[in-house]
């Protein structure tokens, strides 16, 4: 009778002096806690590099071809009148028509030409793209000139910016084997015939620049009295001793089926004692980290020195990625690379993700853009057949 007669007037009283009436515990927090114990961990989201059956791809015939005649000047950037719309309209090839694509041809350093067929096993066609982001006026510098020069040893001469390599016909490109460079076709090939240089094709790794002496006795004697600025920088180069460019690009010559395929393969002469990076079947871009695509390249504008650049993803078609870095000519060939979580390894790995970067400027219009060609799962391993290769 006492608790009730305590509850009567405490519900007669005012709201301030609640606070010093004794209250009954809730269950709610209790309860509360029970729901949160009892709902498992759930992992933080990163982004992941994609887990795919890839198609098998293995040459198959290789035949002579005629010799090229090496006429073609090389480009440091490619005209094509298919813009993204036109490439998301495109129809997926069929298996007959990547079979053709796909088969490769190989100029050998001594001039001989070779056309190899190939077989395709387990090929599935990609249709996903990305909505369309809003059009604007294009140019190879977008605004404020975001690239960054990267300069000292420390940095150069280390992964992942050690990976990338000049070619001498003016492009870059990266490291993928122990003899082997990733690199745009049109550097090597401009659809209808070899470029000049392409058959003394050279690959140039930034090495520290010793001080030149009157004699090789006493060549070490100088460098140690007079040693060189350690910032100096030269080119070391090595032939390429193969060269292998789709037939997609070569059928294409820049068009809306060329520009998908627009890679090439080098196999080199000797092999080299850099890290090499990893090819990674590319993610869609809204999975990329922050969206983000980054590169490094030689730019022609900044002569013996390597270019670091990054910026957001724009529209994206099956096999192109279209951004808005700013880059220059000589950049074409770069590697777009990305750092991301290898489920199968457990652990993180840092691959390319797309082939390279080519100033694209649309026919009749004075707009243009930067693409990059994606490394989807059927380039990837149709690149992979030649790593092995070292004869």
């Amino acid at each position: 009778m006492q608790t009730k007669r305590k509850w009567g007037e405490a519900l007669r009283r005012s709201p301030s002096s609640m606070a010093s009436f004794p209250s009954i515990p809730s269950p709610l927090p209790l309860l509360s806690l029970f729901l949160l114990l009892s709902i498992p961990p759930v992992a933080p989201i990163q982004p992941q590099w994609p887990l795919q059956r890839v198609p098998v791809v293995l040459p198959q015939v290789t035949e002579d071809r005629p010799a090229p005649h090496f006429q073609a000047d090389a480009r440091l950037d490619v005209t094509s009148p298919c813009d993204p719309e036109c490439h998301k309209k495109a129809l997926p090839p069929s298996y007959w028509d990547l079979r053709s694509i796909l088969s490769y041809e190989t100029l050998h350093s001594n001039g001989r030409l070779t056309e190899t067929a190939v077989g395709i096993y387990g090929y599935t066609a990609r249709t996903q793209t990305t909505p369309a982001l809003p059009s604007r006026r294009k140019r190879q510098i977008f605004g404020h000139d975001g690239r960054f020069s990267i300069v000292g040893q420390d940095f150069l001469l280390n992964y992942p910016f050690s990976a990338a390599v000049k070619l001498s016909t003016g492009c870059s490109g990266t490291l993928v084997g122990d003899r082997h460079v990733l690199t745009a076709a049109h550097c090597v090939h401009d659809g209808k015939n070899y470029v000049k240089g392409a058959q003394k094709l050279r690959v140039g790794f930034l090495k520290p620049k010793q001080r030149d002496s009157p004699n090789p006795a006493s060549a070490t004697n100088a460098s140690n009295t007079h040693p060189s600025p350690p910032d100096k920088m030269k080119f070391q180069w090595i032939r390429a001793k193969r060269t292998h460019v789709p037939k997609g690009w070569i059928k294409g010559n820049g068009n809306d089926i060329g520009m998908d395929y627009d890679y090439a393969l080098l196999e080199l002469k000797k092999a080299h004692k850099r890290r090499h990076m990893k090819l990674g079947v590319s993610p869609p871009a809204k999975q990329l980290p922050g969206r983000r695509v980054q590169f490094s390249g030689y730019d022609n504008d900044r002569p013996g020195q390597l270019v670091y650049r990054f910026c957001r993803a724009g529209e994206e078609t099956p096999d192109l990625l279209y951004q808005h870095c700013d880059a220059q000519p000589g950049a074409s060939g770069s590697g777009i690379y990305a750092r991301m979580w290898d489920r199968r390894r457990r652990r993180w790995e840092r691959k390319l993700t797309s082939g390279h970067v080519i100033h694209t400027h649309a026919e009749h219009t004075s707009s243009c853009i930067n693409t990059v060609s994606l490394l989807t799962h059927t380039i990837v391993l149709h690149a992979e057949t030649s790593l092995p290769t070292h004869n």
